[in-house]
């Protein structure tokens, strides 16, 4: 494995910005020095003037070659992770899911096998809890002896993945003795399928009502009920994709009693609203999703709660579908447009240019990005930081460099972009992976096989 030598950059952590040179050898990072007060060789230098030196990101939040509504997101994990590369991010933590019925153990291992030999870059999982009984309980505690830590639950979607509030205590419970973080879809599903069922009656059948359903109360409410369940159990709690003002009240309101209790947003809620799902000739099917795109004046509250830290995280929720044949089942009935977007490439670029409009601070960038999701889901310092120890996941962005996003670029397996001719400041550059070039010169020189998995720790913010 070459030598490195990362010189005149820009180093950018979650908690620095230091211009030093950064050496790698063995595929982590062995040293940091003012440049000119070292004398170090190497086999390969990679020249970062004018440029930054950040971490690789990592996506703690997509689902690849994930099952939905008869079809699957179109995404596999090479694919995936080859577009997750272009975009700088060099972990994803991906959803195992258990069908009802079945095994934890199932599910899981039916991810590993998609996953093994098939990853650019690192990867890991969550489980998706689908059948909590006395069966599912024991084996959560297995899976965190063996890296998997934490646990998704769905307050919404009925008859698929949803939990009543008595499994969801016992899931949380069992989380408080084995340490592992539960992470939950925060919708009352229940009454969100009587408005859908009213809708449809009333000839609503367009992508936008979808967003119309799916109210800001309703996410409020169970946000709220999520809190008090774990407040109940003494379990942390983490809210995946939180898109409205409400929501994030409730948990800035928990954050402020001392509750361990934690959220998450993405791009799509900080960039597109409603006016994008209400797009004519069915074009808002593109922006279907859930928790919804909501009115452009959330998007305030989102920021603001990123930058007073009471959201600590941005996540894609990757799932894309192809508007073509995938989407395009739902025409006349917006309830069977397959729920999820692309964006696993664009949201390093997405996060700077939020610097660049003076949103967050370039620390900030990094922390939401990279080190809290490490943090969040026992990867650090492995991840998430550029320092003596870490494994040598580094990108080379430049932060002057203007592009313009597109499907006629971008490198997810799916035809359409979310944000289809945003011009947007900076680029990767170069990026390792484990101190291995996966993008280089504006060219992809990785392979499958080369992201290895990565057992995880417990959640360090508890």
């Amino acid at each position: 494995m070459a030598r490195t030598l990362i010189t005149g950059g820009l180093v950018i952590t979650a908690s620095d910005e230091l211009h030093v040179d950064v050496l790698v050898d063995e595929g982590r990072v062995v040293a940091l020095a003012t440049p000119g007060s070292h004398g170090w060789t190497a086999d390969r230098t990679i020249d970062a003037t004018g440029k930054y030196v950040v971490p690789g990101g990592v996506d703690a939040h997509t689902h690849m070659e994930m099952p939905f509504g008869g079809t699957y997101a179109a995404d596999t994990f090479e694919t995936g992770t080859r577009a997750a590369a272009w975009g700088g991010t060099t972990t994803i933590v991906d959803f195992a899911i258990q069908s009802v019925g079945g095994a934890l153990r199932e599910g899981l291992d039916a991810w590993y096998a998609k996953a093994d030999g098939n990853c650019a870059v690192d990867y890991a999982f969550h489980m998706i809890v689908s059948d909590v009984n006395a069966g599912t309980l024991k084996e959560m505690d297995r899976l965190v002896s063996e890296g998997v830590t934490s646990f998704k639950l769905f307050m919404a979607y009925p008859g698929v993945f949803y939990s009543d509030d008595g499994q969801i205590l016992r899931a949380m419970q069992q989380a408080a003795g084995n340490g592992g973080l539960i992470m939950m879809h925060a919708e009352n599903g229940i009454a969100i399928d009587v408005l859908v069922e009213q809708a449809l009656a009333a000839g609503r059948t367009d992508p936008r009502h979808h967003g119309d359903v799916r109210k800001v109360a309703l996410e409020a409410e169970a946000t709220h009920r999520a809190i008090q369940l774990a407040r109940v159990a003494g379990a942390p709690l983490y809210v995946v994709h939180v898109s409205a003002d409400e929501a994030v009240e409730e948990l800035a309101a928990a954050r402020h009693k001392g509750l361990p209790v934690f959220g998450e947003t993405c791009p799509q809620y900080l960039y597109l609203s409603t006016d994008n799902l209400a797009e004519t000739d069915f074009e808002g099917a593109k922006y279907v999703c859930s928790t919804p795109l909501r009115p452009r004046e959330h998007q305030e509250a989102l920021w603001r709660g990123l930058r007073n830290d009471d959201l600590q995280v941005v996540s894609t929720d990757h799932c894309p579908f192809c508007f073509t044949g995938q989407k395009e089942k739902g025409r006349g009935d917006f309830s069977k447009i397959p729920n999820g977007m692309p964006g696993v490439e664009n949201r390093m670029d997405l996060l700077h240019q939020a610097v660049v409009d003076g949103h967050i601070s370039r620390r900030r960038w990094i922390e939401i990005a990279c080190a809290a999701p490490a943090r969040m889901f026992g990867l650090y310092p492995k991840k998430g930081t550029i320092a003596p120890g870490a494994d040598a996941d580094i990108v080379v962005y430049d932060p002057r460099a203007e592009q313009t996003i597109s499907a006629a670029t971008h490198h997810m397996n799916v035809d359409y972009s979310a944000y289809e001719g945003k011009r947007i400041t900076g680029r990767v550059e170069t990026v390792l992976s484990r101190g291995v070039p996966v993008i280089e010169g504006g060219e992809y020189v990785g392979r499958a096989g080369h992201g290895a998995y990565v057992p995880r720790g417990l959640c360090q913010y508890v």
